[in-house]
């Protein structure tokens, strides 16, 4: 006779969501993380986020169908309770193997190879230029190949964190630490942890950190009310200060993202130095030293200081673009406030995030964020297929009724501004005091 199963409810595994109890449920069955999340590749912050709820489209969305042949060694034994799959989440499922049938998880084309190439040209032409010119003309034209070279690095990171780009794990590797910490100055490890955050909480404004921006941005009124950061581990205190930086957030939007890569090398160095576990640090910290080595040399190398200082102001602003590409995709979409639940996920990724209407001839200038929703679905998919998959992702939105939001670039950026323009008014409003300082009275005392 077969052994009877044993069943916990919704209820029972929700108190199974804090650090030291982690448990979740993949299509009904229950798996205890806890330990796993010391080593799992992903980190332990999207275990944290999913804990005590239904994981199983997040699961689908991150792992490759290898992964299923290891989740028995975390099974409880138990199954949950009234179990069931929305519609949605079907048919989600559905097309996720019906891609990997059609071989486009593995099929990674030769983006990689072309875009390492590019930016291997654009560094030498930049260097050469620097080295052997005394042109300031040629100096800006250099500041400005730098800036597309880190852009189009950028992507090769962004790529690599998702999927192996490269023939085996350890050329994946050294093109991760080449094109991000060294090229760029960015740790891939930091790029990691903070990207998957995002993925798996996308657009909560207490649990995604690409909407925590305090004190120079609020995407939300919500914002005023100063809310914890679950990924920071940190209060976002709504002062005078910040009351002061949100107020003309629209019109500083430009300008700070110019500079926006300054605070990826400060958390960069944060999380490097800091006692978090961070996978091969020392080869994250070797591949920093080496760009914080290189660049300050070639940067010393130009006759005088004006011509210096305009090299890294120029460089910094052309990958300023990068920055306000990340923005536009969330910033003016749908947010809410919590942990992800986990049985929404299709209907999460979708609400938050917004497409970029472009030709295909300007898919290297976006770098695939411009089929951003198609990218939250399916994040392991290599960028060559998702103009491909795109026309399924529309269907299935119309087919249950869900928005399929898209934008053309100049849209996407008044959209943005908008909504930083919409919380900034509110945040002017002095029936809603908070404790002031001088400079806040002294501009707002007669409007």
């Amino acid at each position: 006779m077969a052994e009877s199963r044993r069943y916990i409810s919704h209820a029972e595994l929700e108190n199974h969501k804090k650090p030291g109890d982690l448990w979740i449920s993949i299509q009904g069955k229950i798996y205890d993380v806890t330990e796993w999340s010391n080593d799992h590749p992903g980190g332990a912050f999207p275990l944290l986020n999913l804990a005590g709820k239904d994981a199983t489209d997040a699961f689908v969305a991150y792992h490759p169908g290898l992964a299923w042949q290891y989740l028995d060694k975390f099974f409880t034994g138990y199954y949950l309770k009234d179990y069931s799959v929305s519609e949605v989440s079907k048919d989600y499922r559905k097309l996720a193997a019906e891609f990997s049938k059609m071989g486009l998880f593995q099929k990674k084309g030769h983006v990689t190879c072309i875009t390492l190439c590019f930016v291997a040209l654009l560094f030498c032409i930049s260097v050469y230029g620097v080295l052997y010119s005394n042109s300031a003309w040629v100096h800006l034209c250099s500041g400005v190949l730098m800036g597309i070279s880190w852009i189009q690095s950028g992507w090769i990171g962004h790529d690599s964190g998702h999927y192996q780009v490269m023939p085996s794990r350890k050329v994946n590797r050294f093109t991760q630490i080449l094109s991000g910490n060294c090229l760029a100055g960015i740790s891939i490890a930091w790029w990691k942890w903070n990207h998957n955050a995002h993925h798996i909480a996308c657009n909560s404004l207490d649990f995604d950190p690409d909407l925590q921006h305090m004190p120079f941005f609020a995407v939300s009124s919500k914002f005023f009310h100063s809310l914890t950061s679950y990924f920071y581990e940190r209060k976002m205190n709504f002062d005078s200060v910040s009351r002061f930086l949100v107020s003309y957030q629209h019109w500083t939007y430009y300008p700070v993202m110019c500079f926006a890569r300054i605070n990826l090398f400060a958390q960069s160095f944060l999380l490097l130095l800091s006692k978090r576990k961070v996978p091969n640090r020392g080869q994250e910290i070797l591949g920093i030293l080496l760009f914080w080595t290189w660049y300050p040399l070639l940067v010393s190398c130009l006759p005088n200081w004006s011509e210096r200082v305009m090299f890294v102001v120029v460089s910094f602003s052309v990958t300023g673009i990068q920055h306000v590409q990340f923005c536009l995709n969330h910033f003016s979409s749908s947010i809410y406030v919590g942990p992800p639940s986990g049985n929404d996920w299709f209907e999460k990724q979708t609400d938050g995030t917004l497409n970029i209407s472009c030709s295909s001839w300007m898919d290297w200038f976006h770098g695939g964020l411009q089929f951003q929703i198609e990218h939250h679905l399916f994040p392991k998919l290599p960028r060559c297929h998702l103009r491909k998959i795109s026309p399924f992702i529309k269907e299935l939105c119309k087919k249950h009724n869900l928005q399929y939001n898209s934008a053309s670039f100049w849209k996407a950026n008044a959209m943005t501004i908008g909504t930083l323009r919409s919380a900034a008014l509110q945040a002017r409003d002095l029936n809603k005091p908070v404790p002031k300082n001088l400079v806040w009275e002294a501009v707002n005392t007669h409007g």
